[in-house]
């Protein structure tokens, strides 16, 4: 171990060390923070139009499921109105057949 006698040239010593070690120390370039923005914001665009693409599934259903309760209500007041009718002719006296 090297040891010196003047104190200031110690001082100045550990100051290069400081200034060196931390010229050295990992910065992130322009280049290499625009690369990875890039890549991040292109698995973005794609989980957006993913996203996007099951809004769209979503109305639909949506859509296809309204027009199906319609049909349905539509149906059982068809059949509300049908009910009267069937409840007379089952309770008419069944006729005889003629020989």
């Amino acid at each position: 171990m090297v040891r010196l006698t003047n104190p200031a040239a110690s001082v100045r010593l550990v100051a290069v060390l400081v200034v060196g070690a931390l010229s050295l120390s990992a910065c992130a370039t322009q280049k290499y923070v625009d690369e990875q923005i890039a890549g991040v914001n292109s698995r973005i665009g794609t989980v957006d139009a993913k996203a996007q693409d099951a809004i769209q599934r979503a109305d639909a259903a949506s859509s296809a499921a309204q027009a199906a309760a319609a049909d349905a209500r539509n149906a059982n007041e068809r059949l509300d109105q049908l009910t009267p009718r069937v409840d007379r002719l089952e309770q008419r006296p069944a006729k005889v057949p003629r020989n």
